[in-house]
């Protein structure tokens, strides 16, 4: 498995950016959906990363500087035909890697309450994020879960 810096030009990126909104909107109220479209992804606070396995893209993630101590975990998803295979745990750990080295003091998520929610929430609690409050421009919503995590230097 390959992990890169993206561009957001691959077509499989498009495709897997738009079954990641269409899920997010079927799962969450449209108020309480957060996840990036492209055009949102291409800002320059964002970095976001790819995964591959020769021509197969296994996911993506990313990460957006709140400010030069916090990052927030942003688009991370497998697309379906390819989950259980270890790429959101490689992207995520990648991610902290990241975040570690530009000096960041901590990591923060947001995520969804529906039972579809609960494996993400599982493989960040596997990586020590724990749960908090909301973060950045986020506020209190009951369709929301945000988790954070120290990072050690």
């Amino acid at each position: 498995m390959k992990i890169i810096i993206d561009d957001l030009q691959h077509p499989a990126i498009h495709a897997l950016l738009s079954e990641h909104l269409q899920n997010m909107y079927e799962l969450s109220p449209p108020e309480s959906v957060h996840a990036l479209n492209l055009d949102e992804l291409r800002t320059p606070d964002i970095t976001f990363w790819t995964a591959w396995e020769n021509d197969v893209l296994l996911g993506c993630g990313a990460l957006k500087e709140i400010d030069h101590n916090h990052g927030e975990i942003k688009s991370m998803r497998t697309p379906l035909a390819h989950r259980r295979r270890g790429a959101g745990r490689a992207i995520l750990a990648h991610i902290i890697e990241v975040a570690r080295r530009r000096g960041y003091e901590r990591l923060s998520l947001e995520t969804g309450t529906a039972e579809a929610f609960k494996p993400a929430q599982k493989l960040y609690e596997g990586f020590g994020f724990t749960y908090c409050g909301p973060f950045g421009d986020y506020t209190e919503d009951p369709h929301s879960v945000f988790m954070t995590l120290r990072l050690e230097q």
